[in-house]
């Protein structure tokens, strides 16, 4: 139950906007409609709808399965990555699946138009807009579900071999293959089922915009500046001067003379063993540091860390 920092904080804003929807509803108020995601084209649109449209919520059904996702997944992701770098991939991974949503909306809007409208040109879409307001405000999305499904596919690429098990599968299966599943299922349902309430090009969105970064990090993992913290790469500079310094003594003691006197030996054998077990006292706090974030240190390890770095 020792659920991050971001995600039980997102967790959080998620029930208590759903709380606050349902409780304005009373007043005449609908905060689905001015916090959702309209289309792009339509009076009710706003640029921040990008952002807090993914806190918004149709009904029970849809935010107990976004936030038990969300805990399940986001509990172990930002374990392992720190709570700076999941916060970054989980609003980049929303904003991109309200991006793909509006993409597929509009290209739904121009085939429409085309097949209602003879004579129908590229030039005339945003006068058709114009006498369709009423009809496009009604495009609303809302839900997390392209940040979560981002979550999920970040976990299956973490872990590709863990087993979970989750109804109504009635076995455990890898990881990778459930997100594939998933993949699948809403590829297929995005463009062979018409109508309906479900975001599918949303979902989609959130995971290929999931993809793309992870594999970013991957490959240049020190050129992201929300790929670790200020702090993470600058003790992992630290560490690697650290371990020169190491390197140095180590050579400058191998090269002494065998006839040295025997206290002189003694006291490098000191001094080498305590700085040995520095080395490693530093080696578990950075490996603390990638595990779980910065923030998860203790002050004293912090202080290890800051006298460390003082030091010439």
């Amino acid at each position: 139950m020792n659920i991050p920092a971001v995600t039980k904080n997102l967790l959080i804003i998620n029930i208590l906007a759903f709380l606050a929807m349902l409780g304005l509803r009373g007043f005449g108020i609908d905060l689905n409609s001015i916090c959702g995601l309209h289309f792009f084209l339509a009076p009710d649109f706003h640029f921040y709808q990008l952002v807090t449209y993914m806190f918004m919520h149709a009904g029970f059904q849809h935010i107990l399965f976004n936030m038990f996702a969300l805990w399940m997944f986001g509990c172990v992701v930002e374990r392992v990555w720190g709570p700076k770098k999941f916060l970054f991939y989980y609003i980049c991974a929303g904003i991109g699946a309200g991006l793909f949503q509006e993409a597929a909306q509009f290209v739904q809007f121009y085939v429409m138009a085309k097949e209602q409208i003879s004579d129908f040109t590229f030039s005339q879409i945003l006068l058709i807009a114009q006498n369709s307001s009423e009809a496009l405000n009604m495009w609303t999305t809302v839900g997390a579900s392209g940040a979560i499904y981002a979550v999920l596919l970040a976990f299956g690429m973490i872990f590709p071999e863990e087993r979970i098990f989750m109804l109504p599968i009635p076995i455990p299966i890898k990881a990778k293959w459930f997100v594939l599943g998933y993949v699948l299922i809403e590829l297929f349902s995005a463009l062979f089922t018409s109508g309906g309430n479900v975001a599918h090009f949303a979902h989609l969105g959130g995971m290929l915009i999931g993809f793309l970064m992870i594999r970013y990090w991957q490959h240049y993992p020190l050129s992201s500046h929300y790929s670790r913290s200020a702090g993470e790469q600058w003790f992992t500079n630290l560490h690697s001067r650290w371990e020169q310094r190491s390197q140095r003594r180590s050579s400058k003691g191998n090269s002494k003379n065998s006839d040295s006197f025997p206290d002189d030996r003694q006291d490098d054998w000191n001094f080498n063993a305590r700085k040995e077990a520095e080395q490693k006292e530093i080696d578990r706090i950075l490996d603390k540091i990638r595990k779980s974030g910065y923030d998860s240190l203790t002050t004293e390890e912090k202080q290890k860390l800051f006298d460390q770095s003082s030091r010439k």
